[in-house]
């Protein structure tokens, strides 16, 4: 059984599969500037891809765990979850609220799923 990496940048891969699951990296937005439903909704969008270039989609998420800044902004992280997500298919999550890279990075999100 082979182990794929995906966009190695040295300290990480920011995907990894190894028979038949795909593992996603932490993900965060790319424009730190807005709040933080969008900055989630970046994070989705960007997860998107990595899963589609690793032949899967959101359908077939197994687990997602979500590093939110500050737990008195988890609603707007929910709207945009909820928004995204495959609701006949929704995998397990945990949200927890933590110390991200940068002030201004306010979720970052794991991902596994199936392929």
């Amino acid at each position: 059984m082979s182990i794929e990496r995906h966009d190695i940048s040295g300290h990480l891969s920011k995907v990894v599969e190894h028979n038949g699951t795909v593992y996603v990296a932490g993900t965060t937005a790319e424009d730190k500037s807005v709040g933080m439903k969008q900055q989630t909704e970046q994070v989705l969008a960007k997860i998107d891809g990595l899963l589609a270039k690793s032949g899967t989609n959101k359908s077939k998420l197994l687990s997602a765990t979500v590093y939110i800044s500050d737990m008195a902004q988890k609603a707007a992280m929910n709207e945009a979850w909820l928004a995204w997500i495959d609701r006949k298919n929704p995998p397990t999550r945990a949200c927890v609220a933590a110390e991200l890279g940068s002030r201004t990075t306010l979720v970052e999100i794991v991902v596994t799923a199936a392929k």
